[in-house]
């Protein structure tokens, strides 16, 4: 599987884990928040700031019959229409280039989710050096031609999606072009629970479709992002709020400053733990051996005096023979005098 850069940072299993945060609308309509917000990613040590790129209009139609009302009874969003919500959580346009201006100041890699062509035609003028797509966009095949076409990196969640679906989608972006293809393993509930999120499915499907495969994390707590940078996940994207107090649309499951922080930490952890196949110690351990058990004369011995119970036992430290021996010398003879405290050898049997 080929490498694929992020800006300057490679992506996959050779590489830290590369961490995504997501500002989504938790601007609540303030540029000057979401400047903050872009300075509080950077200092959590996130790798990339994502942002999303529509209007209320290129999303839906201003209507307010039941087919355009959210009326899911555990949605966060219950009761709003569609283009209120959209209305609300969309960043201007024009706010774009200062955004991503901050991004590259503060050495993160800034993109975005285009949501329609405009979308897409608006970006390139920005120059984006990717394209996230979102899950519900996922079957969207015309966006996905286009984004594909740009010859940029793509990262596609996959929320919801039958394999048949991705197996569609994936093949699109192939076929028009995209060469660096990521899948996101996301469960679409907001927030999501652990017990929805099914993160074993992330190496299936990176053998399944041969491309990196990372997660879209909407659960609370960083402990699913650890677990899947285990199972192999080479990017997290998490949203990012200066505070779930201040409120927004996407505040109730989205991650603070100092969680950012961990989360970034605990995975780079995660990553580093994961090594090689490896049995036998390591040099590190080389000098915790000695704390093995061994065998070790316990009482003064004179020569041709018997190895006994009483006098050879297996304690720490690990200088004298393994304990397997210990059965095997029971009864034989010591060639010499032994001092309590010797660790036994063959050359004293």
């Amino acid at each position: 599987m080929k490498e694929i850069k992020l800006g300057e940072r490679g992506i996959g299993t050779g590489h830290p884990p590369f961490i995504i945060a997501e500002m989504s609308g938790n601007h609540n309509q303030s540029l000057e928040r979401a400047l903050e917000i872009v300075e509080a990613a950077a200092k959590s040590g996130a790798h990339a700031l994502k942002i999303q790129t529509y209007t209320a209009d290129t999303m839906t139609l201003n209507e307010t019959s039941d087919d355009f009302m959210i009326r899911d009874f555990e949605s966060i969003w219950k009761n709003k229409s569609l283009f209120d919500l959209y209305q609300e959580a969309h960043t201007p346009w024009e706010w774009h280039q200062p955004i991503f201006d901050r991004c590259k100041e503060l050495g993160m890699v800034g993109f975005s989710t285009p949501f329609d062509g405009t979308a897409v035609e608006f970006l390139e003028s920005l120059h984006v050096p990717c394209y996230k797509i979102a899950s519900f966009e996922c079957t969207d095949l015309p966006l996905i031609r286009k984004v594909a076409e740009t010859k940029k990196p793509m990262i596609i969640s996959t929320g919801m999606c039958s394999v048949s679906e991705i197996e569609e989608t994936v093949e699109t972006a192939r076929d028009a072009g995209c060469k660096d293809l990521i899948l996101l393993k996301c469960t679409s509930t907001y927030p999501a629970s652990p017990e929805n999120t099914n993160i074993l499915t992330i190496p299936h499907m990176k053998t399944m479709f041969n491309c990196e495969v990372g997660l879209s994390d909407h659960t609370i707590g960083s402990g699913v992002a650890v677990a899947s940078v285990a199972l192999g996940a080479p990017i997290i994207e998490k949203h990012l709020t200066l505070s779930r107090a201040d409120g927004g649309v996407d505040a109730d499951f989205s991650a603070e400053p100092e969680e950012l922080k961990t989360l970034v930490l605990e995975t780079r952890r995660a990553w580093q733990s994961l090594g090689t196949v490896r049995y036998g110690y390591t040099k590190a351990e080389e000098a915790s051996k000695k704390y093995r058990r061994s065998l070790y004369i316990v009482k003064d011995m004179k020569k041709g005096e018997t190895l006994s119970k009483e006098n050879v036992r297996i304690i720490r430290p690990g200088l004298g023979l393994p304990p397997k021996y210990y059965d095997i010398l029971l009864g034989k003879s010591v060639s010499k005098d032994i001092k309590k405290g010797t660790p036994v050898t063959w050359d004293i049997v």
